[in-house]
């Protein structure tokens, strides 16, 4: 069985649909969209959704994304990355339990020091967001600083990676959760090492591959 990755790109399937690009890996995606996007999605007529008794039954969590790798089904994006990194290895992958322990321990900073933050620049920042709010996206900004300085001192000091001094998973999922600032380009200017940085992310193949499909999805 090929792997199968559940979700739209439109949703934290991104992180690992560019990772399997990266990796080139023979996956099927399942479009899975979340319910809160739809009108009534429990409509007969509704597409597959995070609601679905269909979704449900893989994970009763409702969110995506999740894959099943085999038989093994696992859920919460960035555990999957790191797992898929793991098992397929290659440069992505930790070379040794050390950078393991790095590529993790990057991997948990992004989610609990910066993904709120992120989101909220995202959500609030953009003068056509129906949910904008000038202050909370300056609060949010300000309080992105903090990690931003951390990781622009790790970025000098790892020649512009994060972990032994190429591109990483742990990269790539720092990246993916940073992207959702990138409307407040003030902050990445401040921050030199860490635009340079997340340009070159972006300019992968893969990147661009997992961005251009996800362009097509309606938004």
């Amino acid at each position: 069985m090929a792997l199968r990755i559940y979700g739209v790109a439109r949703s934290r399937a991104t992180r690992p649909l560019w990772l399997a690009r990266e990796l080139g890996l023979d996956h099927e995606q399942v479009p899975v969209i979340q319910s809160y996007r739809l009108p009534d999605a429990a409509a007969p007529d509704a597409p597959l959704n995070t609601a679905s008794p269909a979704f449900l039954a893989v994970n009763p969590n409702g969110q995506v994304p999740s894959i099943d790798d085999d038989g093994f089904v696992l859920h919460e994006s960035l555990a999957i990355t790191l797992y898929l990194a793991r098992k397929h290895g290659g440069p992505l992958a930790p070379r040794d339990l050390r950078e393991e322990a790095l590529m993790t321990m990057w991997t948990l900073w992004a989610a609990t020091h910066a993904e709120e933050n992120a989101l909220a620049v995202l959500t609030h920042l953009p003068p056509a967001s129906p949910k904008h709010d000038a202050a909370r996206a300056a609060a949010a900004v300000a309080a992105l600083r903090r990690p931003f300085a951390a990781l622009e001192k790790a970025l000098r000091e790892g020649g512009g990676h994060l972990v032994g001094g190429r591109f990483t998973v742990a990269d790539l999922n720092v990246a993916e959760v940073l992207r959702y600032a990138q409307p407040a380009g003030e902050l990445f200017a401040e921050f030199p090492a860490v635009a340079s940085w997340i340009a070159a992310c972006q300019s992968r193949p893969a990147f661009r591959a997992m961005m251009a499909e996800r362009e097509k999805e309606p938004a």
